[in-house]
């Protein structure tokens, strides 16, 4: 903005004094944007953490599970094919400083109530144990979407925040000043020699 040419009129000055006001505004809104949205990723980053540790132990022993129920049943691949496709999941979206942040719904009935999708009689505690497991694999995995994909557009908002606070605190707000600080010493310099002037004028019209 340096390098913009400016012509230095009163009318100038105080377009660019507003326009620094409004920058500098602008400025400290993104700054708290940015502070607020990093707060609310470093807790979602704790929850994501948390979660991981959780579902790679579930995992770890939903597979255990699913192989002695292998081995207690042979291959269980008809038994799985009779449990039917969750449609009970949906996407909701709450607000956070202008980011929309997920949230997963799932179910009421299918999350608090494990419902066997087999017949008892050719089926054993061991399969049971591990439907009982993947269903608890199922419930962290949508909570960690969730989560994750949050702590995402968080990030990536932060990002967007900082770059704009950057741009206007080291680009648009000196080049505002700038164009303040060479239209007043201009303004300045004129009303010196206006003085000056209208000084000769008077001197001269004395010795008249």
């Amino acid at each position: 903005m340096a390098n913009k040419q400016v012509f230095p009129t009163k009318g100038n000055l105080i377009a660019a004094k507003k326009s620094n006001a409004l920058a500098k505004m602008g400025y400290e809104l993104m700054d708290r944007k940015r502070n607020i949205l990093t707060r609310e990723m470093m807790e979602l980053v704790e929850d994501v953490r948390m979660l991981r540790e959780q579902i790679t132990e579930t995992y770890h022993r939903a597979y255990q599970a699913l192989q002695e129920a292998n081995i207690t049943q042979g291959v269980i691949t008809d038994l799985a094919e009779a449990i039917p496709i969750d449609n009970g999941i949906h996407v909701t979206y709450h607000s956070v400083m202008g980011v929309e942040i997920p949230k997963v719904h799932y179910d009421q009935n299918s999350q608090n109530k494990l419902v066997f999708c087999y017949g008892m009689e050719k089926t054993n505690s061991k399969l049971d144990y591990a439907y009982e497991c993947f269903h608890e694999v199922k419930k962290l995995t949508i909570t960690l979407v969730e989560v994750e994909n949050g702590v995402y557009r968080l990030a990536n908002a932060i990002r967007k925040s900082q770059k704009r606070a950057n741009a206007l605190k080291n680009i648009v707000i000196p080049g505002f000043e700038h164009d303040i600080k060479f239209i007043t010493e201009a303004l300045e310099e004129k009303e010196r020699e206006e003085f000056s002037r209208q000084k000769v004028i008077k001197s001269t019209k004395g010795k008249q």
